[in-house]
């Protein structure tokens, strides 16, 4: 499969067109400061998100490699790994794959970033629209909730096989654990995931969040909406990728959910709220005038995303 990287660059040059300047996240109302309570991770609290990474970094696998788990390094990370299910194209809808964590003691669900030699990802990424979510996958959500279309529209074709993956995986193995993962496009898909499995699996099944690069997902509705369900989620930002800043807020009204790490210095940190404008953190420290688009696939702990 070809790298990932088409959204960092195109995502840009459609901001840019839309007339965003590099104006400090500050300037935005509701955006919380919260400087005082930015922290560094620990080497231990980092290391820990390494088998995710790798998770995110294997959607970039051939989907029989994946299957028989024979997908070289990025296999060999998580050596315990009980692959149960692949699915999309690869084009209109992302590759995702599905299996069992023993070590971990979680189901995992990860989801492909944008394929920048194909046509239908990249027309995804820039399908800007907010819409509703689908009444059918997100029963209950209240109408205010809204999400980027493009997004929603790739996350509604692999749920069917996602949940059936997810509820075979648990009918299969003794974990009431699943987990999320994904990078750029691949982690805003896993942010709807995120979402949509609790309201198909039994209350005592507790799901999880772990993006890296992602894009905002929604407005603000759907960041409150997310955050209200207090689940544990993270998303992982590099450097001055652009990406986690997009699409802007000053113009389309588009809201980041909590749980911000935020690699500076080769120092992970963590941002508390929603787009955090503290200069540690991505809405304060990446503008149109320093962003760096290689900076998108990482390297997250030593570990790239894109290739496999």
């Amino acid at each position: 499969m070809a790298p990932t990287s088409s959204f960092a660059l195109l995502a840009v040059l459609v901001a840019l067109a839309s007339g965003i300047h590099a104006a400090p996240a500050t300037s935005v109302p509701g955006l919380l400061a919260r400087q005082d309570a930015i922290m560094p991770l620990t080497p231990e609290e980092v290391s820990a998100f390494k088998p995710y990474t790798w998770y995110a970094a294997t959607t970039a696998c051939n989907l029989s490699a994946i299957m028989d788990w024979s997908c070289g390094t990025n296999c060999e990370a998580n050596p315990t790994f009980k692959p149960i299910a692949t699915g999309g194209d690869g084009d209109l809808t992302q590759f995702w794959f599905a299996g069992y964590d023993p070590t971990l003691d979680t189901v995992i669900v990860a989801h492909q970033g944008t394929d920048a030699s194909k046509l239908f990802p990249i027309l995804i990424d820039l399908d800007i629209k907010q819409v509703n979510l689908n009444s059918t996958l997100f029963p209950g959500i209240d109408p205010s909730v809204k999400v980027h279309e493009g997004f929603a529209g790739t996350h509604g074709r692999s749920a069917p096989g996602v949940i059936a993956a997810v509820q075979q995986a648990l009918s299969m193995y003794p974990t009431k654990n699943v987990t999320a993962v994904g990078h750029s496009l691949g982690a805003a898909i896993a942010l709807l995931d995120a979402v949509y499995l609790p309201l198909h699996l039994p209350s005592d099944v507790t799901v999880r969040y772990r993006g890296y690069a992602s894009p905002r997902v929604g407005n603000q509705a759907f960041a409150d909406y997310f955050d209200s369900l207090g689940m544990s989620a993270t998303r992982v930002n590099n450097k001055e990728d652009p990406v986690p800043v997009l699409p802007p807020i000053q113009i389309l009204g588009y809201h980041h959910v909590s749980g911000e790490i935020h690699i500076r210095d080769d120092v992970w940190v963590s941002c508390p709220g929603q787009d955090n404008p503290s200069d540690q953190c991505s809405a304060g420290d990446v503008t149109f005038s320093n962003f760096d688009a290689t900076q998108h696939p990482g390297p997250f702990d030593g570990v790239s995303v894109g290739t496999c």
